[in-house]
This record gives structure tokens, sequence and C-alpha cells, in this order.
């Protein structure tokens, strides 16, 4: 595992502790931005229809290679965005994100439930800001 260069604080003064997520990530590098990731594999085929861990597994499968594309990891993820179309999902998903993520340091985070997605059949979306350190490689644009 690479060194950490984040500064994460879970309990800024005069803010109740965090539970799962931290309040405030920064640190030094250049921010990349991860568009909303839907659950669909490589050749645009829909994961887990109706299982919102599968669907979960395969959108941090394929954050995981947006951020190789821009020489991060999951230890450079500052934010999470959950969308989801059901709260009741968000066990399961964040089940999922903690095989991904080192979980004794993880990002700030926030859920936000939301009536639809891009189509039906989708139950949840993820988009992430990293920073990913000034000498890291990016891949072919």
């Amino acid at each position: 595992m690479k060194q950490r260069r984040l500064t994460h604080i879970s309990a800024p003064e005069g803010v109740e502790p965090s539970s799962g997520y931290t309040h405030v990530v920064t640190g030094p590098g250049r921010l990349a931005a991860l568009a909303g990731q839907m659950p669909f594999d490589e050749k645009g085929a829909l994961v887990g229809e109706g299982d919102p861990a599968a669907q979960a597994r395969q959108v941090f499968t394929n954050m995981r290679a947006c951020l190789a594309a821009t020489g991060a990891t999951f230890d450079d993820v500052i934010k999470l965005t959950y969308y989801v179309t059901d709260v009741a999902f968000v066990p399961a998903v964040l089940a999922v994100r903690d095989e991904f993520i080192d979980t004794a340091r993880p990002p700030a985070s926030t859920v936000v439930q939301v009536v639809a997605l891009f189509r039906p059949e989708l139950l949840l979306e993820v988009d992430a800001f990293a920073l990913v350190g000034d000498t890291a490689g990016t891949a072919a644009r």
C-alpha cells in the first residue's frame, strides 16, 4: 500500500464524530472528479438487476478502473456521493464499499435517496472526488 498523503478529520471541533465516514478529507494533489458510476459492465450490460449488492460491486469495480486511469486508487478518494432509489439498500451498498476502501479512514460521504435514476432498473449510482498525487501518471486519454 502506498503511503497516505491525505488528512482525515472524523471529529471536527463542535461536530458530532462520524461513524462509517469522515467529515473532512484534505490533501495535496490534482483533483479528479469521477462521474456517477452505474452498474454496467464494459460491454454496457446491466449487472445485478434487482440486487443492490451486485449493482454496488459493479459500480465500485467501474470506479476502480476510472481511478486507475488517473493513476489513483481508492486510497486517494476524498468524497463519495451515493444516489439510491431506496435507503433500505444502503447497508448492502456500504458492505460492498467496505471491500474497496480503507474502513479505518473512510472518505467523506453523502447518501441521497432519489425518485429515479437514468434507467428504471438502476438501484444506485455513485460519484467521487479523489486527490491524485502530482507525480501520478495518467492513462491514455
